[in-house]
């Protein structure tokens, strides 16, 4: 099942795809975030029964979960193709222990629609980049969950570009500025919920800049996986329902390249993932 939010007549709300995606079956609840906390995956199809519908081409898609109750926990060079190139561009900032994960939080006081604008923030950022990454979202909350139990705290997975601000980010020795900055976490087109595929996940993962090709893996290839991931945060501290998790990065951002290739003014980034969609997003 996927899960949208929308705008409709300057409202907005919560719903789920018809299976020809044509047609959302709106749901009894304010936004997402109480979707997620009120109902589980198994109790929503019964909820659809009754459930008004409203075509695709009369709404506005906007981010799944367009305010999240919490800054998302992140993953940083969570491939292994994706650290060896961090490294080379800067090793004292970016050089990680394979067998210690590297965590951070991303703030964002209202995440960006799948087709929303990236503010360039001229003056403040030089070096933007992108990052396509698999989000996943929880669905209780999680206290000290063994590894082999994480699979019934999920509730979905989307799309989101963890778009960067690199010398802000290795300027302040830490992730959470250069990542932060209002507009760089988009976010969409929906929520897959986790029945929908195998856990773990294996998913076809990519970015396009200007349609060119540049990131292209599987959400198979990360280091710290999910399972770890969830059981690891938990052991010490409540993870509560709704929160996202942004799982990394495959190379082909642009410090990857020689010379990078930065975001500018007018670029359209795609990020996408199998199963999920995409979103595309532009520079302004």
């Amino acid at each position: 099942m996927k899960l949208v939010t929308y705008r409709l007549a300057n409202q907005e709300f919560v719903g789920a795809l018809s299976a020809d995606e044509t047609a959302i079956h709106t749901l009894p609840f304010p936004d997402m975030n109480a979707l997620i906390q009120g109902t589980t995956i198994a109790t929503l199809p019964a909820l659809l029964a009754d459930a008004p519908t409203v075509s695709m081409a009369d709404v506005e898609i906007l981010s799944p979960i367009p305010c999240p109750l919490a800054d998302a926990i992140c993953l940083g060079m969570n491939y292994l193709d994706h650290a060896k190139e961090a490294a080379a561009f800067n090793h004292q900032s970016f050089d990680r222990d394979a067998m210690i994960p590297v965590y951070f939080s991303k703030r964002a006081t209202r995440t960006v629609d799948p087709t929303g604008i990236i503010p360039r923030h001229a003056g403040l950022v030089q070096q933007l980049d992108y990052e396509a990454e698999l989000a996943v979202i929880l669905g209780k909350d999680a206290f000290n969950v063994a590894e082999e139990d994480v699979a019934d705290y999920i509730f979905g997975y989307s799309v989101a570009n963890d778009v960067s601000a690199r010398v802000l980010q290795t300027k302040h020795k830490q992730f959470y500025f250069g990542k932060s900055l209002d507009g760089y976490f988009p976010m969409g087109p929906c929520i897959l919920t986790a029945d929908s595929v195998p856990y773990p996940p294996e998913l076809a993962i990519s970015s396009k800049v200007n349609g060119e090709l540049r990131q292209n893996s599987n959400t198979n290839q990360l280091m710290t996986t999910i399972s770890q991931l969830v059981a690891n945060l938990s052991r010490g501290m409540t993870l509560k329902a709704g929160t996202i998790f942004l799982t990394g990065t495959p190379a082909g951002v642009g410090m990857g390249f020689h010379p990078p290739k930065f975001l500018e003014v007018g670029d359209v980034v795609e990020c996408a993932i199998e199963s999920i969609g995409t979103i595309c997003n532009t520079v302004k």
